[in-house]
């Protein structure tokens, strides 16, 4: 069942470091600099690097900078196309993957891309920082430099070479070494004033207001990019996207910006156009992480009970009005090669969650509460603000008191991934592809406390573990994808976290904008061909 793609955003900025730059006043001709696309911003996360940080929210702005070796492609064999990297191939005992790399490619600064750059890249950064590359490369033993143009990726143990080729385009933007070999690469202040290989520069970045990024004129595409520059505009509210398009302020509002609600208004304005295309490879899920180190939640019981008052028809009706698809486990529905229909279903039986309760222990005191919880809604989408109104409801009708805790994203990330300090919280993980990219780190024991978007809730179980272990040495295809099966149905028995609902977005862009939406991941790839006649440098 295939998962409709529009759906509501919020953006993260607050009121107090918003943007003022003439909302909603129409824009004359004359105010708009030539060449420059204008965009709603989505984030500003805290560190830009997508090859430390390997999330939506840092690629929107920095996949225009910095490049990885391949990226996605509705046509490209495999599904990819070739980027930093010209071709990869497997050894046939997975020990191995062979990198040529595109010749004449030159740094923002003007030194040569080379093989030096990936071999420090993959072994100082994805395999050590990377929040998903500590899982995918962690056997990842050295990488031979035999020429300039060539980086041979060797490895301990067996590393399936279908989850090389998924991970490239997100897992592997690669770095100068040049700028960060010997310095403190968490602390380098090219984290954010980014030095890449991509079609633009790193110009500018004014908290609260705006990223500002110019046009690489020493590009390796000949004739691209199509813009001067790049202005991500930071909105005060998630009303502003679509005033902004409408005033012809901004001429392009990906991941959502414009509340579903408006969606209908605003795909009638003369010179607008909606695109549901372009995310096929970030789908989204809306998850309840659960910190299992908190006595009633370490009760499969009281798990089971939360699943049971949770109404997931209701979530995908009143909170994505229709644009999402109930979950029923880590792996989207989407993806045939590894999802696995057959596992536990928690349906909506609130009944039956006051049962559980019961026999765990926990009787309705005389105020009618059971025990009391903090609840931590992730603020990266309004549909987790709502939903997190919406499960305090659920979760007080069967007698247990959430608090709502309300953070902005530092402040939210740090609580849940660095000090634990929360009993549930609604996260929106990225499913990309492969179960071992980005849906494994949800589940294994021992991820290290700071990693973003992982394990942090202090569920541990040998077995789940070792599935893991053993699919991420397993070459076959076949037999791979049946561990991970056996997998998605051992944590959904243990309810290690919820799944709630699958779900993805829309972009509303100018109708003369050209080449929107054109691979699976656009609104995170480098938008090299992007263009807008009007504005053509």
């Amino acid at each position: 069942m295939p998962i409709l793609l529009s759906r509501r955003s919020f953006l993260l900025a607050s009121a107090g470091t918003a943007l003022a730059l003439g909302l909603p006043h129409r824009v004359r001709a004359s105010e708009v600099p030539a060449g420059r696309l204008t965009v709603a911003a989505d984030s500003e996360p805290t560190n830009l690097n997508p090859a430390i940080v390997a999330s939506n929210g840092v690629f929107f702005v920095a996949s225009k900078v910095i490049e990885p070796l391949a990226e996605a492609d509705y046509n490209g064999p495999d599904g990819l196309a070739p980027k930093l990297a010209l071709s990869w191939e497997g050894a046939a005992d997975g020990k191995a993957v062979t990198f040529k790399l595109r010749p004449d490619v030159k740094w923002h600064d003007g030194k040569p891309f080379t093989s030096a750059d990936v071999a420090f890249s993959a072994l100082e950064v994805w395999k050590k920082l990377q929040n998903l590359g500590r899982v995918v490369f962690k056997d990842l033993d050295s990488v031979e430099t035999p020429d300039p143009l060539t980086a041979i990726l060797r490895f301990s143990a067996p590393t399936p070479f279908q989850l090389i080729r998924n991970c490239l385009p997100a897992l592997t933007s690669v770095l100068p070494k040049h700028v960060f070999a010997g310095t403190d690469i968490m602390k380098n202040p090219a984290n954010e004033k980014l030095i890449g290989t991509g079609p633009f520069k790193f110009a500018e970045h004014k908290p609260g207001e705006y990223y500002l990024l110019k046009r690489n004129e020493s590009y390796w595409a000949q004739g691209q990019p199509h813009f001067n520059e790049i202005l991500f505009k930071v909105l005060s509210d998630r009303q502003s996207a679509g005033a902004a398009l409408e005033a012809g302020e901004i001429q392009l509002a990906a991941f959502s910006a414009v509340p579903l609600a408006d969606l209908d208004r605003i795909s009638k304005v003369p010179g607008l156009k909606v695109y549901s295309t372009g995310y096929e490879a970030l789908i989204y899920q809306m998850i309840i992480e659960i910190n299992h180190t908190r006595k009633e939640l370490a009760d499969l019981r009281v798990r089971q009970a939360i699943a049971h008052a949770i109404d997931k028809g209701f979530v995908v009706q009143a909170i994505f009005r229709g644009y999402a698809t109930a979950a029923t486990g880590p792996v989207p529905q989407t993806d045939k090669t590894f999802y696995n229909p057959d596992v536990e279903r928690y349906e909506f039986d609130p009944a039956k969650a006051e049962t559980l309760l019961d026999e765990a222990g926990y009787k309705k005191g005389a105020d009618g509460i059971r025990f009391h919880l903090k609840l931590l809604p992730a603020p990266f989408f309004n549909e987790t603000v709502q939903f997190g109104a919406y499960l305090r409801q659920a979760l007080a009708k069967i007698g247990v008191d959430a608090e709502i805790v309300s953070n902005d994203s530092p402040a939210h990330l740090k609580a849940v991934y660095t000090d634990h300090a929360f009993d549930l919280a609604v996260g929106t993980p990225v499913y990309r592809q492969d179960p071992a990219i980005s849906t494994t780190i949800l589940f294994q024991s021992g991820i290290p406390a700071g990693v973003p978007f992982s394990n942090q809730y202090g569920y541990a179980n040998p077995k789940t573990d070792a599935l893991i272990a053993s699919a991420a040495v397993e070459i076959d295809p076949e037999k791979r994808a049946e561990l991970y099966k056996q997998f998605q149905k051992l944590v959904v028995d243990d309810l290690a976290l919820i799944n709630v609902a699958e779900f993805s977005f829309i972009t509303v862009a100018s109708e003369n904008l050209q080449n929107v939406s054109n691979n699976p991941r656009w609104a995170v790839s480098s938008w090299a061909d992007t263009a807008l006649p009007e504005m053509a440098p």
